[in-house]
Parts: C-alpha cells; sequence; structure tokens
C-alpha cells in the first residue's frame, strides 16, 4: 500500500466519522419540545391499542426523568413546594399532565413540553395538599 493510497483512506474514514458525528449531533433540530407533542403520546397511550403501551412508555418515561432530575437537583420537596406521590408516580402525573393541559388547552398546548410538567407538579402535587 503507499503512501498516498493510506491517506486517501485515512482521510475517507475521517470525513464519515466527522459526518455520522454530525448528523447524530443534529439529530436534535433545536426545536422545543411542546406540550402538545407530549399530550399526544400521554392521550394516545389510552386511546391506541395497537401502540398504546409504546406511547404509555414514552410518556411515563418523560415524566419520569423529569420528575427524577427535580428530585436530583433539590427542585421537590415541602420547602420547594411539590411533592410528587411515591405510589404509582408516572401514571399519577400522566393524568394530572393530561388533565391540568385540558384546563386551559389552547394556551397550554403551546408551553414547552418542561413548562407545562412544572406546572402540572406545582398546581396537582403541592404539599400538604
Amino acid at each position: 500500500m503507499t503512501m498516498r493510497t493510506a491517506l486517501g483512506i485515512f482521510s475517507g474514514a475521517a470525513i464519515l466519522v466527522i459526518n455520522a458525528s454530525a448528523a447524530s449531533a443534529g439529530a436534535h433540530t433545536g426545536e422545543i419540545y411542546l406540550a402538545r407533542e407530549l399530550m399526544q403520546t400521554c392521550v394516545e397511550a389510552d386511546n391506541d391499542s395497537r401502540f398504546g403501551k409504546e406511547l404509555e412508555i414514552e410518556c411515563e418515561q418523560y415524566i419520569s426523568g423529569f420528575v427524577q432530575a427535580l428530585e436530583q437537583t433539590g427542585q421537590v420537596g415541602a420547602d420547594k413546594g411539590i411533592c410528587p406521590p411515591d405510589e404509582n408516580m408516572p401514571d399519577e402525573v400522566r393524568w394530572a399532565f393530561t388533565r391540568w393541559v385540558h384546563g386551559s388547552y389552547t394556551k397550554r398546548v403551546q408551553l414547552s413540553a418542561a413548562e407545562a410538567m412544572l406546572a402540572t407538579l406545582k398546581d396537582e402535587f403541592p404539599c400538604g395538599g
């Protein structure tokens, strides 16, 4: 193998790695995940007999991750005014989230999913409430 051939192979491989990295980094378009999108998975989880379980998992994994992130960063508890349920948390929060969004649907589906989830937790799961 000549030096020129080796350099060509190395350059080609480097370009593939760079393009793959850029493609995976660009998988997230920078668009905000909206409450409307989370609502679709949470509601369809109950409505879709074929893909309902997968949608329920997607919805509840978002909720679990969100609540766990708040717990890990000290953003829940009596001093913060948010006390998520200890039992069946993903389901309880999912149902509360869908009720909260439907309370002012047109306005609330336009919020980011994170903003809507935080507002749901504050409104629906106050400590001592």
